[in-house]
């Protein structure tokens, strides 16, 4: 009985082993066939664009007075930095075509653009793209979340700061914007870079001292650092 029992499992060890080898012979198969395909080269290649490639969009902010001022942003994908942004009452194709070389000076431009439809993008804004040697990627029509980044960026600046203030005038809503933007780049986690800040933080080990706190953007925000005692 236990001589059977015995050749049982030698056998259940033995198949087991066999359907594993096989797996693995199998797997390594696939793995190499698929990484060598072109389709896993263009992958890469496209993911590649995308982290090189900038972002732009307008958004409006009401005034106290009733005026409508316009903001334009500029970001890149990589590590969500904000490079420009401006403000005007009156958007034309020749001033949005002129942040652009603003937001990209000495040859820093980026390969791709991605940017919605709208009308404010005319063809002196697109001869001075062609000039740059940018190519634009247009989004489809009433497709807001084909360009995200930006998207989400504009979303975070109304709930974490423009909802909370009364903007009288431009030169208020720019001084607000440059606060906040500071505290975005520097302090404010994002989950997609590990909750760390699009220009990295150092992280602060507990022997550095107490936590303090800083008030930001006007106290709607906060700094949480260690300093010694």
């Amino acid at each position: 009985m236990a001589r059977a029992a015995a050749f049982v499992t030698s056998q259940t060890v033995t198949f087991f082993g066999l359907a594993a080898l096989l797996f693995v012979v199998f797997f390594t198969a696939f793995l190499a066939a698929f990484f060598t395909a072109p389709a896993f080269f263009a992958a890469l290649t496209f993911f590649a664009d995308f982290l090189a490639m900038a972002a732009m969009d307008f958004f409006v902010v009401p005034t106290a007075t009733f005026r409508l001022l316009y903001v334009l942003v500029v970001m890149t994908h990589e590590r969500r930095k904000v490079v420009h942004f401006n403000i005007t009452d009156s958007p034309t194709a020749a001033w949005t075509a002129q942040q652009m070389v603003n937001a990209f000076p000495h040859d820093t431009a980026p390969k791709y653009l991605l940017r919605d439809r709208d009308s404010i993008y005319g063809s002196a804004f697109v001869q001075r793209f062609e000039g740059m040697g940018i190519r634009q990627k247009l989004i489809a029509p009433r497709s807001p979340w084909q360009n995200p980044y930006v998207e989400r960026l504009v979303g975070s600046i109304r709930r974490e700061c423009l909802d909370r203030v009364i903007v009288f005038h431009e030169r208020q809503l720019r001084q607000i914007l440059e606060s906040y933007l500071e505290y975005y780049h520097q302090l404010r986690p994002h989950r997609s870079l590990s909750h760390d800040s699009p220009i990295p933080r150092p992280v602060e080990p507990p022997d550095r001292g107490n936590v303090i706190e800083l008030p930001q953007v006007g106290g709607l925000h906060h700094q949480y650092l260690r300093r010694a005692a």
